[in-house]
């Protein structure tokens, strides 16, 4: 064998080796055979992308399934004021779909938070990889739609009542459960995220943010280590179940109050 062809074998079994080593600590794969991981990684359309590349675009959301094998990705749209925002920081594992159509004015789209390896095929060879049903596929697919959902409508959503303080809370419970390590001073979060990137995330202006970030490192719920953050997850649960609770009850006593 020719030496570059040779050299040109190696690379790609080398890289085969790697994706498939990050695939199988995919938490959001984990229901899948070591068979069908390997079947899996050979499918796959891969592709690096830049810091603040475009990954896909809104119709590419919807049409394939789409696997984050390394890096960090922002689901982006815009906003009532034409702002591109982030709504979303995605961990590797599936990307979700965004809604798209033609009335749709969001324009989502999945960007390249920092450099990213990205995997893409298509929902029918997907299916055909899984020894399971073609429905065990499609909800565990759906399942990871719905949890960015249901996360989205925790942090910005006017309908739960949650103030400011509590949507800020539950974006850095959320960040801690995708991006922390358990730390002997509490959850310690990897990755420097700014306070515009928080604010993204639960649709307010950076100098609010700033001051409930202060708030929540008065309340001994934040500390810092230089640009990270660690995070008292128990105790700012607590803390966000109570305030969910509460913002529940003043919810009724006003329907309550309306009806009579």
């Amino acid at each position: 064998m020719h030496p570059q062809k040779g050299a040109i074998l190696n690379e790609r079994k080398s890289s085969y080796h790697i994706d498939l080593d990050h695939l199988s600590h995919l938490k959001a794969l984990s229901w899948l055979s070591p068979a069908e991981l390997a079947l899996l990684v050979s499918s796959l359309a891969l592709a690096n992308f830049k810091r603040t590349a475009v990954i896909l675009r809104e119709a590419a959301l919807a049409s394939e399934a789409h696997i984050l094998l390394t890096g960090i990705a922002r689901i982006t749209c815009i906003n009532a004021h034409g702002e591109r925002v982030t709504v979303a920081l995605l961990a590797p594992g599936l990307i979700p779909e965004f809604p798209a159509g033609p009335m749709s004015l969001s324009n989502f789209q999945c960007e390249a938070y920092n450099d990213c390896r990205v995997g893409t095929l298509s929902h029918a060879e997907f299916n055909g990889i899984t020894r399971q049903s073609k429905e065990s596929a499609f909800m565990h697919l759906r399942e990871n739609d719905l949890k960015q959902w249901y996360r989205l409508l925790m942090r910005s959503s006017s309908l739960l009542n949650l103030g400011l303080h509590e949507r800020v809370a539950i974006a850095l419970l959320e960040l801690c459960s995708d991006f922390g390590v358990e730390d002997s001073r509490g959850t310690l979060l990897r990755v420097f995220f700014s306070h515009k990137d928080i604010a993204n995330l639960v649709g307010a202006s950076r100098p609010r943010v700033t001051e409930h970030l202060a708030r929540l490192e008065r309340e001994n719920f934040v500390s810092r280590q230089g640009r990270q953050m660690i995070v008292q997850v128990a105790g700012l649960q607590k803390s966000v179940g109570h305030a969910s609770r509460l913002a529940r009850s003043v919810s009724r006593e006003r329907s309550e109050s309306f009806r009579s």
